[in-house]
Parts: C-alpha cells; sequence; structure tokens
C-alpha cells in the first residue's frame, strides 16, 4: 500500500480518529460511480484492499450504523457488536430478530407505525425514540456517545449518507474507489435530495490500482 497523502501506512495509525464522538462512514464505489454490483450489493464490488478497511474499520469502532434498507438487501446478521438500525418503519429486519439480546437496537422516532412492534421484538431499552415525526440523527448520535460509543461507524446506505450530510452528523467519509467501470444504472453512494457539502482529503491511499481515502466534512 502506498500511502499518497497522509503520514504512515498501517492500518491503524491511517484511520485513528481524531476525537470522540466521531462518526465516520465507509463506503465502496467504482469508478464510474456505481455503489453496488449487478446484485444490488456492496459486496459484489468490493476486493481485497477495500475489505481489510471494512474489518479494520468495524473491528476498532464501538459502535455500528445501518440503514434498515441496506441491512434488508446485505443481508446483515449479528456483528458481535452494538448495530443500529436506523429506520423510519420501525420494522426489524428478518435476519436480526434473533440477535441476541442487545446486540441489535432500533433508531426509529416516535411517531414510527412500527414502534410497538420493534419494542415487543427488540426490547424497550433497545428501541431508541429520537424524534418526534422523523429520526434525529444528531440525538441518535449523542445517545450513542452518552452510553460510551464514542466511535462510531455508519455502513450505509446511500439515503442515510445523504441524511447524515444534510443534518451535519458525519464527520468523515472513507471512500473505496475500486478500479472497474460497469456502465448501467447503478445507485450511488448517496442517494435522495440534493446536498452540496464542502470534504476536505484527509488520506489517501493506493493498493494495485484501488483508491482508499479518508474525507472530512467541513462543519460549518
Amino acid at each position: 500500500m502506498r500511502v499518497l497523502i497522509g503520514q504512515g501506512g498501517d492500518l491503524g495509525e491511517l484511520y485513528a480518529v481524531p476525537r470522540t464522538p466521531w462518526l465516520r462512514v465507509n463506503f465502496v464505489s467504482t469508478v464510474d460511480g456505481a455503489a453496488t454490483g449487478e446484485d444490488g450489493r456492496s459486496g459484489s464490488i468490493n476486493n481485497p484492499p477495500d475489505q481489510r478497511v471494512f474489518e479494520h474499520l468495524r473491528e476498532q469502532c464501538d459502535v455500528v450504523w445501518i440503514g434498515a434498507g441496506t441491512a434488508r438487501i446485505e443481508g446483515y446478521r449479528d456483528i458481535g457488536k452494538p448495530l443500529v438500525v436506523v429506520s423510519r418503519s420501525g420494522e426489524v429486519p428478518e435476519r436480526l430478530r434473533d440477535a441476541p439480546s442487545g446486540d441489535v437496537l432500533m433508531a426509529t422516532y416516535a411517531a414510527s407505525p412500527g414502534l410497538e412492534d420493534a419494542r415487543r421484538k427488540l426490547g424497550n431499552d433497545h428501541v431508541l425514540v429520537v424524534g418526534q415525526n422523523r429520526v434525529d440523527l444528531g440525538a441518535l448520535k449523542a445517545e450513542l456517545a452518552s452510553r460510551g460509543w464514542g466511535n462510531q461507524l455508519s455502513e450505509g446506505g446511500p439515503h442515510l449518507l445523504r441524511d447524515l450530510f444534510d443534518e451535519g452528523v458525519a464527520d468523515e467519509l472513507d471512500l473505496t474507489v475500486v478500479p472497474r467501470a460497469l456502465g448501467g444504472h447503478h445507485i450511488r453512494i448517496t442517494d435522495g435530495p440534493p446536498v452540496d457539502i464542502p470534504l476536505t482529503l484527509h488520506t489517501l491511499a493506493e493498493e494495485d490500482g484501488t483508491l482508499l481515502g479518508r474525507w472530512f466534512v467541513d462543519h460549518a
């Protein structure tokens, strides 16, 4: 791995968080902007350098955020550390319903149609009500930090990343660009109404044509 911008070559140095609470979002994309392969999953476009970063970020974080839709598409199961499913509907993804108590949390809002069902499936203590008529992502970040989970990682999806940008909640985007072009119609790493968020490149590394970048969000 060549470090083009930044210092060191060890993943622990390259991806150290500057402070807590800190929320970073990790994505992979092809050179022409596809965030998934033909099967609609990001796993079909990742490669060994991206996988190593993915595993490192998950290992060193305290908690993982995931959008409910992405959890269903990617087939998420218990990951061995706290997993927070962000959902407007409050519906717990099927493969996560049998996880050990406390391993899966639901983040939703007071008016969510599935709130009571989520409480029955996961338990009251594991359903985080953040907001009245929408999921307040800033309040969710603060609530997780208050539980001692300051090093936070989001693994998508594109709707959640767009909202994290829009609400000024994400601190960092970690983006792997794999040396492939797919064409066709594929979702990008953000999806939803337009946002215009300035980013500062912190680190850029390269391995076998794969670019691994850390972009810090310029909070106003």
